[in-house]
């Protein structure tokens, strides 16, 4: 795939993966076609490595399936890391709980 098809997947299912996350995912555009693209990679990769999914084009289910589950994977990562950050320290993160 071309690095535009790249950004178009990454955007689309970066959008999906934050509507499936529903509000949790505060974040804009940018990030979410990053975490889309990244989640693509990833996704893709642990689909052939690990499961012998063949990921082939731009139209193929199983593209856009790893590409989804990628992205939902890395955009919890990335919501956990950052809501870690914004309080003052491990002490208030374990009181939130």
């Amino acid at each position: 795939m071309g690095i535009i098809a790249w950004i178009v997947l990454g955007l689309i299912v970066g959008v999906i993966a934050k509507t499936l996350l529903g509000g949790r995912a505060k974040h804009g555009i940018i990030v979410t076609i990053l975490i889309g693209i990244a989640g693509a990679l990833l996704g893709g990769w642990v689909a052939s490595e690990y499961f012998g999914v063949a990921t082939e084009g731009f139209f193929d289910a199983s593209t856009w399936i790893t590409a989804i589950l990628g992205s939902v994977a890395l955009l919890l990562v990335y919501h956990v890391i950052t809501s870690r950050s914004g309080s003052r320290g491990p002490a208030r993160w374990f009181a939130r709980r």
